[in-house]
């Protein structure tokens, strides 16, 4: 096995909901000699886990965490001299039996939508990078790249410049798809993906010698009434463990060698 296959299985298991359920169960098995020890563990764990559920928990964990990137105005494209759109992929559905094929998750279609829409508003050419994730279904036999070419090709009526397909996470997009722009002469580019994820994306594309101007999309924001925010739901929880991942991820990085 590689140990890169070992990353998703770690990584889920540090984050919520399974650290917090890890811990309960730990406070459980405390109870039958420390009972007070152990219940206070498990209520813990439970009123974290409700609080990580709630979206303006993952609003304000996004915004005092996470490096904030604002939307960046297409006119920027030009001020910065930007050469080429980068798109990087987000997960595929391996099976969509509406289409008969695989299709792009909700990230890479999100992506893809406003990578597009800025390669049609600046006439630059547009990348994507995205192989078969660490975490990838069994069932998955297309890498993100094709499907992203053939959505590209088929909704939009465009096609990709450059396509990388052989990475599995972020730090190998930017590793194999930078030499692929700079072979044809491109130094600066616009960095499109989800504006939680931007800072360890644009950390890697610039360690892998390039100029990045984010081109975030997907910011975290409120989205519900003042009382809806604090109700927890399963969105929620969702959102809030993609930012304590990005966290987690930067804070290993400061100890990875460039």
């Amino acid at each position: 096995m590689e140990s890169g296959a070992l990353k998703p299985l770690l990584t889920a298991l540090a984050l919520p909901p399974a650290s917090l359920l890890l811990l309960a169960l730990l406070g459980l098995l405390l109870a039958v000699r420390k009972k007070k020890a152990g219940l206070a563990l498990v209520t813990c764990s439970v009123l974290l886990l409700a609080l990580l559920s709630c979206h303006g928990t993952a609003v304000w964990l996004s915004r005092t965490m996470l490096p904030q990137f604002p939307a960046m105005p297409v006119a920027s494209l030009q001020t910065h001299k930007v050469q080429a759109i980068v798109v990087l992929g987000g997960g595929v559905l391996p099976e969509a039996a509406e289409y008969g094929n695989s299709q792009p998750g909700a990230h890479t279609a999100a992506r893809l939508r406003y990578g597009v829409w800025l390669a049609r508003q600046s006439s630059l050419p547009l990348a994507f990078s995205g192989g078969m994730g660490w975490a990838a279904s069994s069932a998955q036999t297309d890498s993100e790249a094709v499907v992203a070419a053939r959505m590209v090709q088929q909704d939009y009526g465009m096609t990709l410049r450059w396509n990388e397909a052989q990475s599995r996470d972020t730090a190998g997009n930017a590793r194999l798809l930078a030499p692929l722009l700079q072979q044809s002469g491109v130094q600066r580019i616009a960095l499109v993906t989800d504006a939680w994820h931007m800072p360890r994306a644009a950390l890697a594309f610039e360690r892998a010698g390039l100029t990045v101007t984010p081109a975030p999309m997907g910011q975290v924001q409120p989205a519900r009434n003042d009382l809806m925010e604090w109700i927890p739901s399963a969105s929620g929880l969702i959102i809030s463990q993609q930012v304590l991942r990005e966290w987690l991820a930067l804070a290993i990085g400061r100890f990875t060698p460039v």
